[in-house]
């Protein structure tokens, strides 16, 4: 996989617009400046979150003795669950404003949650060399400096798109993040088929 390949693909995996809708209902009230503070420890959340996951993904297959293809079919199943709650429109729980929220719920699990977390490491398992896990690693952390961007700028955004074209925007994510689970779950039964 190429690096901009990962990019894009992890990009949509974190629901970027779903998660700029939950960071704005969450800052309601905050100051720009503030905002701003909450975006970087957010993203650097994600960042951390996602290194982790991608590096040591086949160790914790090892360790519960679970498959790639496994995992793959699993993981599918949950981001198209994910996909589908994106289209439906599920509104965010109400948060206390005075609480830390960067870590959870908003990095996780809104960015990196079950079905992102099975896929990121699933794409962690996939990479042989270390070119590779290298080239990844860069993709992860572009997706996530572009998902950071996003939320850095969440005010202006707000204002440009209103709440009703975040909506829409969260909802076409949902349709990419369903053919994705889609080719996820379509690859892991080829696969053990093949294998079995």
């Amino acid at each position: 996989m190429t690096f901009i390949t990962i990019w894009i693909k992890v990009f949509f995996l974190f629901t970027p617009f779903f998660a700029l809708s939950m960071f704005l209902s969450m800052t309601d009230h905050a100051s720009e400046k503030q905002r701003v503070k909450l975006a970087l420890k957010t993203s650097f959340s994600v960042l951390i979150i996602s290194q982790v996951l991608l590096f040591f993904g086949n160790q914790i297959f090892m360790v519960f003795g679970i498959t790639v293809d496994a995992f793959r079919i699993g993981a599918g199943a949950l981001l198209f669950l994910s996909a589908v709650s994106l289209i439906n429109g599920t509104k965010p729980k109400n948060i206390d404003p005075n609480d830390d929220f960067t870590v959870v719920p908003l990095a996780i699990p809104t960015i990196v949650g079950p079905a992102t977390i099975g896929a990121i490491m699933v794409m962690g398992a996939e990479f042989t060399t270390n070119n590779e896990k290298i080239i990844g690693s860069m993709a992860v952390t572009a997706a996530t400096a572009s998902v950071g961007l996003i939320l850095f700028v969440s005010s202006y955004i707000e204002r440009a798109l209103k709440k009703r074209g975040i909506v829409i925007i969260s909802k076409l994510t949902g349709l990419i993040l369903a053919a994705l689970a889609a080719q996820m779950i379509f690859t892991g039964i080829k696969k053990f088929l093949f294998n079995y």
